[in-house]
């Protein structure tokens, strides 16, 4: 295998570390691996390795780390390692003189089923839109992003309980066993890209999936319950979906959610209205229901049950939510 196949493989975050373990156990020849430069993180701002370059240092694997992808001597290293395919999963958008190098190209991992969730963050949005079901795609990159002809795709179940943090593991492992699938298809020469349908083809309108910002994850309660649980889900464990409450008397403090089920009002309630016994629950009303807060994260506390918060810190029903401003 070795002999046909010399592979670049370019990622940053843990979702990528297992399709390179995957490709390294099948006996492929990685020449070198290309992730994010160090950065710095935590209270200290001490600089901190990606999950794929400390992967790659652990088997021994040449790691580039380009600030831009543009560099000239970027390039020139690249070339030098005269990778036959390139394989991207969660990284950067890549010019066309770093996708093209490869005589046989280089593909992507997406976990989509493109055309649907084109973007940075599909496994968020397909839960935050309350989707039953999502995928994996493997395709050629060319120069818009998320639009080259797919090679592979697979069918993958969201359940009703499922977070962004399961889905994203199941997703993780399944895309190794794919990324594999591809690798072998292209080495043996059995496999054509199939160009993406667009939304009049399909008849679907299109979804995109963008980076999150912190302004997404703000919960907005005059919005329906199972909107609102759906947000909870799609952004756990993180970024984390929040929401501000303030005591009657004190600053307004951060509380992010990251789960919640959904009980019915006995009788309707406020939106945004805190009720809680100080014991053991707090619920706050949406539209049409309450949420219940089950797992969650007090500014300036470790997350915890909501009992375990009540414990230590006084939430009362004078508490109340308020607008979020940076």
């Amino acid at each position: 295998m070795g002999n046909i196949i010399r592979i670049v493989y370019m990622g940053t975050p843990q979702f990528a570390v297992a399709p390179l373990k995957a490709i390294l156990e099948k006996g492929y020849e990685v020449a070198a691996v290309v992730t994010s430069p160090d950065k710095p993180a935590g209270r200290g701002l001490k600089m901190h390795q990606s999950p794929v370059k400390e992967f790659a240092l652990a088997h021994q694997l040449p790691v580039i780390q380009p600030v831009s992808l543009k560099d000239p001597a970027f390039i020139e290293d690249l070339k030098s390692y005269q990778a036959t395919l390139q394989i991207v999963v969660a990284f950067r958008m890549l010019p066309e003189i770093v996708w093209q190098m490869p005589v046989l190209g280089t593909f992507n991992l997406h976990a989509s089923l493109l055309p649907q969730y084109r973007g940075a963050a599909p496994i968020n949005h397909a839960i935050i839109n309350g989707e039953t079901e999502t995928g994996l795609t493997t395709f050629m990159l060319r120069h818009e992003i998320d639009t080259g002809g797919i090679l592979f795709s697979e069918k993958h179940t969201i359940f009703p309980d499922d977070t962004a943090g399961d889905l994203h593991d199941r997703l993780m492992e399944a895309g190794a066993r794919l990324v594999v699938c591809t690798i072998q298809a292209i080495e043996e020469g059995n496999i054509r890209p199939t160009d993406q349908p667009d939304d009049k083809e399909t008849g679907l309108m299109l979804k995109p999936a963008p980076k999150i910002h912190k302004e997404d994850c703000h919960i907005n309660w005059n919005k329906q319950a199972t909107v609102i649980r759906n947000l909870v889900r799609g952004l756990s464990p993180v970024p984390g979906a929040f929401t501000m409450i303030k005591p009657l008397t004190g600053e307004p403090l951060l509380l992010k959610i990251f789960s919640a089920h959904i009980e019915p009002f006995e009788k309707h309630s406020e939106t945004g209205t805190i009720d809680t016994d100080s014991v053991k629950n707090i619920r706050i009303a949406s539209a049409d229901g309450w949420i219940v807060a089950d797992d969650l994260q007090l500014q300036g506390k470790k997350r915890m049950k909501t009992e375990e918060l009540l414990r230590g810190f006084r939430i009362d029903n004078s508490w109340k939510t308020c607008d979020f401003t940076e």
